[in-house]
């Protein structure tokens, strides 16, 4: 049977069946989303939408949600004990100047009175030089970008800031400033604090050295007097006109 008597039969146009779709295979689209993905690895189809129309994709939900799919990149409510995405983690690079990768998180503590009081904590990979350990009694996500910037001011922005996925780290103010800044968020996945091993060894001994046995010390002492094993027995500030760390003593 002929292409026009079968168009015929079935009431349809032959420019129907001669149509060829202008789409493709979508490999680049499809290619960004997967890395937004690795890096941001609680976000739905929607938040990932959110950084494509930033960056011009001319592109709706409802086609990120279907690549989405595609991709099998849906994110389970019940979380695996073994998390399948463990191998998004294995491409970390190491930081060889100071501002390459920041560590972020919080400790927790208590004032004399009881009253208790969050510190965040700041550590550059690098140098070990802690820009920001600033406590305060409550911690939203604008104070968190608030005290970022204030500390990049003095000593510069970081490429990226490895952090978990805490609340205030989520928030819209926190994703919004390093957009703004070209500032990656690495976030950690839940229950896996090695993988900010260097900001989870610098608040043990944040906790040992100052919580635990003074009620407070300043961070002048920390970044200047107290020497760092992993960087030569040097303090942090040593290291930050960019010169290589040396060998641990």
């Amino acid at each position: 049977m002929s292409i026009r008597r079968a168009c015929s039969c079935l009431r349809i146009d032959t420019s129907l069946y001669h149509y060829k779709s202008k789409r493709g295979n979508q490999a680049t689209l499809k290619a960004r989303i997967k890395e937004i993905a690795a890096t941001r690895v609680r976000y739905g189809y929607r938040r990932v939408h959110v950084p494509l129309r930033r960056e011009g994709w001319p592109v709706n939900a409802i086609r990120i949600y279907r690549l989405y799919k595609e991709l099998g990149l849906q994110i389970r409510n019940k979380t695996p004990k073994r998390r399948v995405k463990a191998k998004l983690r294995e491409d970390r690079a190491e930081a060889v100047h100071s501002n390459d990768f920041w560590a972020m998180d919080f400790v927790h503590d208590q004032l004399a009175t009881g009253r208790k009081i969050r510190v965040l904590t700041v550590v550059d990979t690098f140098s070990r030089f802690s820009p920001v350990v600033n406590p305060r009694f409550s911690y939203r996500g604008e104070d968190v970008v608030a005290t970022l910037e204030q500390a990049c001011r003095s000593v510069g922005y970081p490429k990226t800031i490895r952090i978990d996925q805490g609340s205030e780290f989520l928030s819209l103010d926190l994703d919004l400033w390093a957009y703004q800044r070209d500032v990656d968020l690495d976030f950690s996945r839940p229950g896996k604090p090695i993988e900010n091993a260097f900001i989870e060894s610098f608040n043990g001994k944040f906790r040992n050295e100052c919580l635990n046995a003074h009620w407070f010390l300043t961070l002048e002492d920390y970044n200047t007097v107290r020497p760092h094993s992993a960087i030569g027995n040097k303090p942090p500030n040593s290291l930050m006109n960019g010169s290589s760390p040396a060998s641990p003593l």
